[in-house]
């Protein structure tokens, strides 16, 4: 069994960069896991444990998927949270636009119901994590921190491929490894 996802890779710009580091820095003292610059991206399909017999047919809706798409671009736009106001799970960022992505995202859903994967039942909402919550100790802050954070965002990037990733979870956290690319038909110039 592997811990796959299918992502597309973000390398934000410095810019996003020093205003995520001012966020972690202002919540410093909240039980928050935050994503590693080296790891974030934006996770188009989970699969979680996964037999190996099932990697060739997921590789083959990706490569296929991404054989009719074309590359696009997207910036990261507006702090968000999942989970109640109460009780916040993750702290987001949104994408701009997000119809490419989230019509990518609905096509690879379908393309995979052969192989035995079912669609999401939540709502598809692109969007980057930045943080997992594991505890707040003061809520007041976190809610003011957010607030002032709330119009974060990125320079634009082309994205051109799609990703698989394994995921290995370790004591210190996710460690990814690229299991396979599958480009995009068209690719623009950068």
């Amino acid at each position: 069994m592997k811990r796959l996802f299918a992502a597309l890779k973000f390398n934000p710009d410095a810019e996003f960069l020093s205003s995520y580091h001012r966020l972690q820095s202002a919540m410093i003292d909240q039980q928050i896991k935050w994503v590693e610059e080296q790891n974030i991206h934006i996770t188009i399909k989970f699969f979680g444990e996964t037999e190996e017999r099932k990697i060739p047919a997921i590789s083959s809706a990706l490569r296929k998927r991404a054989s009719m798409t074309s590359s696009f671009a997207l910036r990261l736009s507006q702090l968000g949270i999942f989970g109640s106001g109460y009780a916040p799970k993750v702290i987001w960022v949104g994408i701009e636009p997000y119809s490419d992505l989230l019509m990518l995202m609905k096509n690879i859903q379908e393309d995979l119901k052969p192989t035995g994967f079912a669609p999401d039942r939540q709502n598809l909402i692109p969007h980057l994590t930045l943080g997992r919550i594991r505890e707040l100790k003061d809520k007041v802050l976190f809610d003011r921190t957010i607030g002032l954070f709330r119009n974060i965002v990125s320079s634009s990037m082309q994205i051109g491929e799609i990703i698989l990733y394994e995921s290995i979870l370790l004591r210190e956290g996710p460690k990814y490894f690229v299991l396979d690319k599958y480009p995009f038909l068209l690719q623009k110039a950068f």
